[in-house]
């Protein structure tokens, strides 16, 4: 599974270690049953590598490694090995964040939402298409806009059940809600019924999907919503979602009052739908957020703990 932690960097031995960065956690993740499995999981991590690259020396690597497996898993263990906690961020995504034309307003909640390193995390790659489900002010909308660049486009899709309770009128379906961001347009409908005018790479919500289990966004329904995301996606395309982390164990108890999501429940509902977890990240988590107030409390509003999740269709 795909986490935040560890990067491939220009030597070889470099991605040996980063390997047993990458590997360590999954081992953990299935209860470090033995060394043996340790070891078998690295190697395979570093011969797949191996192949990847086309690189014979990495294979040397992985062989020699099994001599220095006890010295490298015991610097893991104990956090004693030097591994990159976030990857190098692209210049598409360097570049969209650090883009003049982006609002006073976005910049400013930057340091707490980390979209340089939350994008990398998940990817985002120029020519892709995207589709920002519920934009929001379209905080997301421009940096993916730029991340994409030209050649790829963003689609803000806005429910047009907002219509409701927002009272004014929806932007109309195609048009340009940024003139500085010329790649962005607009998609109206049901909630339930969510397209694209074209095949995706990913779909993106952002702190917003509790609200579809809310009296508020009624008729939505999450099993209808993830389906219709699952189809609009090319095989192989991604769905991420971000929201602000509810008690462990509290299901769906706190989407109406806290505005909070219990993270297993996203992966229950979502993973229903056909797709399968394909990471997840602590990006921003924070500990001090106790998941018991309001999101919208100025003790803890703009830091709440949140989780990220990224989902990948099957491309078969």
């Amino acid at each position: 599974m795909k986490s935040n932690q560890g990067i491939k960097t220009s030597t070889i031995r470099t991605d040996a270690v980063e390997a047993y960065g990458r590997v360590f956690p999954q081992v953990l993740w299935r209860g470090l049953r033995n060394m043996k499995a340790v070891h078998k999981t690295l190697l395979e991590s570093l011969l797949l590598d191996a192949y990847t690259l086309q690189s014979s020396k990495l294979i040397n690597e992985g062989r020699k490694m099994r001599t220095l497996f006890p010295i490298a898993a015991a610097f893991v263990i104990f956090g004693c090995a030097t591994t990159s906690a976030h990857s190098a961020v692209p210049a598409n995504i360097a570049n969209a964040v650090a883009n003049q034309d982006r609002p006073d307003e976005d910049r400013q909640r930057d340091a707490d939402r980390r979209p340089a390193e939350v994008l990398t995390f998940v990817g985002i790659k120029n020519g892709e298409k995207v589709a920002d489900f519920i934009p929001g002010k379209g905080y997301f909308s421009r940096i993916l806009s730029g991340a994409v660049g030209p050649q790829g486009h963003v689609y803000a899709f806005i429910p047009s059940e907002f219509a409701a309770f927002i009272k004014q009128p929806l932007p109309a379906n195609g048009s340009t809600p940024y003139p500085k961001f010329q790649n962005v347009s607009v998609v109206a409908g049901p909630v339930n019924e969510f397209a694209a005018p074209e095949p995706l790479d990913l779909v993106w919500i952002s702190l917003n999907y509790h609200d579809l289990h809310d009296p508020f966004f009624a008729p939505a329904d999450l099993a209808k919503i993830n389906k219709a995301v699952f189809a609009a996606l090319k095989p192989g395309g991604r769905y991420v979602v971000i929201d602000h982390a509810a008690a462990v164990g509290s299901g769906l108890r706190d989407t109406n009052t806290l505005h909070r999501i219990d993270e297993v429940s996203v992966k229950s509902e979502v993973e229903a739908a056909g797709f399968r977890l394909e990471g997840e990240s602590d990006l921003l988590h924070n500990a001090g957020d106790p998941r018991t107030a309001n999101v919208k409390d100025p003790a803890i509003r703009g830091k709440t703990d949140q989780f990220i999740l990224e989902f990948r269709k099957p491309k078969k």
